[in-house]
């Protein structure tokens, strides 16, 4: 009886030894000055040779302890990688049936509110608006904003009280609010093509939506526009792809345009309003720029929120003042850069709250400088 306990212990230890059989490993190295902490990573499921469609597979630390991955529509593993200045941290694929992983990133269509495109991760919430709200006449053109205290989901609590219940989304019930004013702007990092006579040409709300992924670390979506007139161009069409992940402040976006004749120059902007009119930041050097907004209501206890773009890639940042103040919006600050038909254009967008974890205009332009510089010196990725 002894002999045959023991014959199935060791059978039992040699099957825990082989689903701990490691099948790859991943060297990430982290070359700038500076500590990265949880910093989603990627690698091309090309390289993780030997998993199947579909199989699924644990992602290890040097300690052992189960790292959470997606593997995103575009075939590429995420996972979060924390990694000291200067070191290299390794990761471990074995075999076997991952944890479950809450997911705190998140977005739908929300057809009971106009149409609004929502996504969210444990930072912030945006919105892009939709044909519903085209239909309606309304005009919003940019991105909009909505602050969270909380690293929970939140979209789908507030838009059942605010469309069911009665209970305004624009007020903070614990967790953040809707305090942010778009209008007629490019809101919180909209692009936009500016014509032969540097105008802003804006987008309006998005034709049809195609998401992609949706968590756990990664949410992305397709925006593809309606027709919209640039110059003597009638039929010209912008796509975007914008991505979040989990623990980011900015969005990835990518944006092009077919349709032109000729090239033109491509705008990342954020509305300036009357609350701050001197609030801004135009790093340039840096690759961002930044803006403190007091929110519509600034004696409400609203807090700050701050916006911010990263486009490393443009070629000026300005301020831009409007003839004639629309409402409280003063202009934009934007960073243009050249631009021809068919290319991509890829910049970074978004925000963070003085309520929650982003204190002050110092912190928050800290944190863009070194986002920047963390895109001209990425972690380095090796699949054994």
């Amino acid at each position: 009886m002894r002999t045959k306990l023991n014959i199935m212990a060791l059978a039992a230890v040699l099957t825990a030894a082989s689903a701990c059989t490691t099948r790859h490993e991943i060297a990430v190295t982290n070359p700038s000055d500076f500590d990265r902490e949880n910093e989603v990573t990627e690698v091309e499921m090309a390289l993780v040779s030997g998993i199947a469609d579909g199989e699924s597979f644990r992602l290890l630390d040097r300690n052992g302890d189960e790292v959470p991955y997606q593997i995103t529509y575009d075939g590429k593993l995420i996972f979060p990688a924390t990694v000291k200045s200067g070191a290299t941290s390794h990761y471990r694929i074995v075999a076997g049936t991952p944890a479950k992983t809450d997911s705190l990133v998140y977005g739908r269509l929300v057809p009971e509110r106009k149409d609004d495109m929502t996504w969210e991760n444990d930072r912030a919430a945006y919105r892009a608006y939709g044909p519903a709200l085209q239909k309606s006449g309304e005009r919003a053109f940019g991105y909009d904003i909505w602050t969270k205290s909380v690293p929970s989901r939140v979209i789908d609590r507030r838009y059942h009280d605010h469309c069911v219940n009665h209970i305004s989304f624009h007020e903070d019930h614990g967790n953040g609010m809707d305090v942010y004013a778009v209008g007629p702007t490019l809101g919180g990092g909209t692009a936009a093509l500016l014509n032969d006579a540097g105008e802003i040409v804006y987008p309006y709300c998005y034709k049809s939506h195609e998401i992609l992924d949706n968590g756990p670390l990664r949410f992305t979506v397709r925006l593809v526009y309606g027709e919209n007139t640039v110059d003597g161009d009638s039929a010209v069409v912008e796509t975007r792809l914008i991505s979040l992940d989990r623990g980011s402040y900015l969005n990835r976006t990518t944006v092009s345009y077919n349709g032109l004749s000729s090239g033109k120059r491509v705008a990342p902007g954020i509305v300036v309003h009357r609350q701050n009119p001197d609030g801004f930041t135009l790093a340039q050097a840096d690759g961002y720029m930044a803006y403190a907004d007091l929110t519509e209501n600034a004696d409400n206890g609203n807090g700050t929120i701050f916006v911010g773009v990263v486009s490393p890639d443009s070629e000026t940042f300005e301020y831009r003042a409007f003839d004639e103040p629309c409402g409280d919006a003063l202009g934009h600050i934007l960073a243009p850069k050249s631009y021809a038909g068919g290319e991509e254009f890829t910049y970074w967008w978004g925000s963070g709250w003085s309520k929650a974890e982003m204190t002050d205009s110092v912190a928050w332009t800290d944190y863009l400088a070194r986002f920047a510089h963390g895109l001209r010196s990425p972690l380095r990725v090796v699949v054994k």
